[in-house]
């Protein structure tokens, strides 16, 4: 009796060119090109703007921000870049050796082992999930006055559970369609953060420059520094998203060099348009007075109708809408490919069914569902409860990241050599160290200055026992599963074709 290969999900197609040079890379760090290969350095730069998505942030934080430090949180910007910059550099060192779904998971596996790579990813996962249900929940504020419909539990469930539903099928329809709403996004993203930044700058200042340099009393008994700090978040919860170009590895063309470019365009530009749409904004204010006393609760709103008039201000809000969608996009994207990358190693329940590939859409529809359906779940508790439950979200992020750090830093101590096109060179101690400073500090600052959703214990250190909550479990997890890496037949290369560390190109980049 004779047996036959398993059977394949995908068709295969012989790659030639650049797609023939990536697939073998691919292969040497033991994996088949199963996803699409389609994405250029811009359209992967779209993917992670989008998500780090300055409007998003910006519109929904300033008057957080403005409230909290007053105009002098201006200032935490480039506090914060300086810091994701150090990260940054660090994952471009990363990926560039390691283009592989998943970023996270895959870096962290191969810097220090699968026992830590798991709880990384765990980690991260979730906190990719909850901040799909973050981004998505505020939609109906700006949805609502656009398109006319009342503001309330109701319609903001709605809205948020529609939303992520389309996303979903926009990214079940294959990485083109996203590549093509993450363009439109950006143009959104332009529009309604550089272009409207500058137009406020030039004719619509109603404070002097100064201005920024002051807290005009905000702060109260809790001092300036301490208001500061607090309103720091302003920016701590702005200025991620990069790491998702490095998330969608295995569908960029020659990634090795592309994904660390479009990692700094993502945080430059980024950076660069929070920094004009926050100074228009902040120049823009007709009373500072009103915004630091609470008497305006909505600093935005009072901008873009004192500026823009009633046309003006929904266009505003057309744009505030398309950029939140695209930011719920393209944070599913990277949760799809998360969730795929370790269901392709077997290491979570439900492997083979997260795993399989769609053979027209080249897309996993189970992993697309858990990043659709745990999201769109989150919503449907009470408001209360989302509140709390996306608390965690940007801790998780930053606990994310710094395990990333941390392994390189692991790695570097064990003799690793970094291989990729990117390399920090004689820096990369100097970048890790201090990056690791940074992002434990973020996190401590979070822990204490996150507001709270109440007045009890359990809402005042909601952030940290989060945190531990999501720990536990997944230790739990690896306690009583004692997950192993089996890499389904289909997507696995023999271990003889397979080299260790392999590039597919030659270095020629370094900081």
């Amino acid at each position: 009796m004779s047996t036959s290969p398993p059977p394949t999900d995908v068709e295969p197609v012989e790659p030639v060119g650049q797609d023939a040079a990536d697939a073998a890379q691919l292969a040497a760090l033991g994996y088949r090109q199963q996803l699409t290969r389609a994405l250029g350095l811009w359209q992967n730069f779209s993917v992670g703007f989008t998500y780090l998505s300055p409007l998003v942030g910006v519109y929904s934080l300033f008057g957080y921000g403005l409230a909290t430090g007053g105009p002098v949180f201006f200032w935490s910007i480039p506090i914060v870049l300086i810091g994701q910059g150090l990260v940054m550099l660090t994952f471009a060192e990363a990926s560039s050796q390691y283009p592989i779904a998943g970023g996270i998971y895959q870096w962290t596996k191969r810097l220090v082992g699968p026992r830590y790579a798991w709880l990384s990813g765990w980690m991260y996962t979730w906190a990719l999930l909850i901040t799909i249900t973050s981004v998505a929940f505020p939609i109906a504020g700006y949805a609502g006055p656009l398109l006319g419909y009342p503001v309330n539990h109701t319609t903001t469930v709605l809205t948020a559970v529609v939303v992520i539903v389309l996303c979903g099928v926009v990214n079940l329809a294959g990485v083109r369609r996203l590549a093509f709403a993450a363009t439109a996004g950006v143009v959104a993203e332009v529009l309604g953060t550089v272009v409207l930044g500058l137009y406020l700058l030039f004719f619509h200042r109603h404070q002097g420059i100064s201005v920024i340099g002051h807290n005009l009393g905000a702060g109260g008994s809790g001092g300036q520094v301490g208001a500061f700090l607090a309103a720091t978040l302003f920016s701590v919860w702005i200025f991620f998203g990069f790491e998702a170009c490095g998330d969608i590895a295995e569908e960029v063309k020659d990634p090795s060099r592309k994904i660390p470019r479009a990692m700094s365009m993502t945080l430059a530009v980024g950076g660069l348009a929070t920094v004009i749409l926050t100074l228009g904004l902040l120049l823009a204010v007709p009373d500072m007075g009103a915004v630091l006393s609470g008497k305006d609760t909505n600093p935005i709103g009072t901008i873009l109708d004192a500026s823009l008039g009633a046309v003006g201000a929904k266009f505003a809000l057309a744009l505030i809408v398309l950029g939140f969608v695209s930011c719920v996009l393209a944070i599913q994207a990277a949760a799809t490919r998360l969730v795929y990358s370790f269901a392709r190693d077997g290491v979570i329940a439900g492997s083979r069914a997260f795993s399989t590939i769609h053979p027209k859409f080249h897309m996993p529809p189970g992993a697309i569902a858990v990043a659709t359906v745990i999201p769109a779940g989150i919503t449907l508790l009470p408001s209360a409860s989302v509140a709390r439950i996306i608390t965690f979200a940007v801790v998780g992020i930053y606990l994310g990241f710094q395990s990333v750090v941390l392994a390189s830093a692991i790695a570097r101590a064990r003799g690793w050599k970094p291989s990729g096109a990117f390399r920090l060179g004689r820096w990369g101690w100097a970048v890790n160290l201090l990056g690791l400073v940074y992002g434990v500090t973020a996190i401590i600052v979070l822990s204490i200055k996150t507001p709270a959703n109440g007045t009890g214990f359990f809402d005042r250190w909601l952030v940290p026992i989060s945190v531990g909550i999501v720990f536990g479990a997944g230790i739990l997890y690896l306690l009583i599963a004692r997950p192993r890496e089996h890499i389904r037949d289909d997507a696995r290369v023999p271990a003889q074709a397979a080299e260790p560390v392999a590039t597919g190109t030659e270095p020629t980049e370094s900081a």
